[in-house]
């Protein structure tokens, strides 16, 4: 049964899908974009001028995206729920899909949400870093009911990143950000990527370079017992060795509870097998290991170089015009879960 505060989001929700149709027929380009008046996306340096003017966009209530450990996110203020409403618009996301709240520090994330033992031991051990923690909202944080989808919990993260600490330092406010592509696509490990698919949609993006972990967030559901969302860039091994007890897995619901829990999701242009040792007609085959293909995750089996180079890859893929795509096995251990979970996904059947 909904809750009241369930039903009452729900309708908000509802609202801006409806501002959100309505502004799509209008106009080819999103609400953001057009309040601004620009046509095409700054494409920001990072330095103090780059990050000065991001957070600046990001105050004004325009959409950001910026680089982390992880992946390219696109960023809105979380407390602005028609910037909010900027991002799933630039994305064509689906608003029932909530998005994690970034913050500066420990003691700004304190403020959006209620810690419980496990989440103060977890945010000790590994943030900042790839690790997103989903808790219980404090009430009367001010955050927009589209970052929740409704819910009464609430994803923060930590970024490990350099110029991420400094731009969410800068703009002094939460920051809802999912990875910074068109919705179901590959993400974006690069500015380029991300200008490949939201030039012109959103304001600008901060240029950081390539990103280090190549794979998004491991999620940690903690409003009950410690729970596995989404496997990341954080090994689940290293959490339970922190928790002293295993993670209970997600059930699966129809709809989701965390980022990158829907069926079809990071996904190529072109269709993926699985767990191939040699190419078949008409395939390109990305090796791992011992198994070598026409391109490789890692040589040496190494599943860390693997996790960095996944989405890249992917994107050459598309780029090449690949429409079969094999893929060598990859271990279910370490990051390997998180590599596969995105294997899976993108191999996934999808509406288009």
């Amino acid at each position: 049964m909904r809750t009241a505060w369930q039903a009452c989001t729900g309708r908000i929700i509802a609202w801006f899908q409806r501002a959100e149709d309505g502004l799509r027929r209008q106009s080819r380009q999103p609400e953001t974009l057009r309040q601004w008046g620009k046509s095409v996306t700054e494409r920001l340096q990072p330095d103090q001028d780059g990050i000065a003017r991001a957070a600046e966009l990001l105050r004004e209530g325009a959409c950001v995206a910026f680089p982390t450990e992880t992946v390219y996110g696109l960023g809105a203020d979380a407390l602005n729920d028609r910037a909010v409403a900027g991002v799933f618009a630039a994305k064509d996301r689906p608003t029932f899909n909530p998005l994690i709240a970034h913050v500066a520090n420990t003691d700004a994330a304190r403020e959006l949400v209620n810690f419980n033992d496990a989440a103060k031991r977890l945010a000790a051990a590994f943030w900042p870093g790839p690790l997103t923690l989903v808790l219980p909202m404090k009430p009367g944080g001010g955050v927009s009911p589209l970052v929740t989808a409704g819910l009464d919990t609430l994803a923060v993260r930590i970024p490990a990143h350099a110029l991420a600490q400094e731009l969410l330092s800068a703009a002094g406010v939460p920051v809802a950000a999912p990875s910074a592509n068109p919705s179901g696509r590959v993400s974006p490990t690069t500015a380029d990527h991300v200008l490949d698919g939201l030039a012109g949609r959103i304001a600008a993006v901060l240029d950081g370079g390539p990103c280090d972990v190549g794979l998004e967030s491991t999620i940690i559901g903690l409003s009950e017992e410690p729970t596995l969302l989404r496997p990341g860039g954080l090994p689940t091994e290293a959490i339970e060795t922190c928790l002293g007890t295993h993670l209970k897995e997600a059930s699966q619901s129809d709809a989701p509870t965390a980022p990158g829990q829907l069926a079809s999701h990071y996904a190529p242009k072109g269709r993926l097998r699985l767990n191939a040792t040699a190419a078949r007609a008409g395939e390109v085959l990305i090796g791992f290991g011992d198994v070598r293909g026409n391109v490789t995750l890692s040589a040496s089996g190494d599943l860390t170089e693997a996790a960095a180079n996944l989405f890249r890859i992917l994107r050459q893929m598309d780029a090449d015009g690949v429409t079969h795509i094999a893929v060598a096995p990859i271990p279910g251990t370490g990051l390997g879960r998180a590599i596969n979970d995105r294997l899976h996904r993108a191999a996934a059947p999808r509406t288009s």
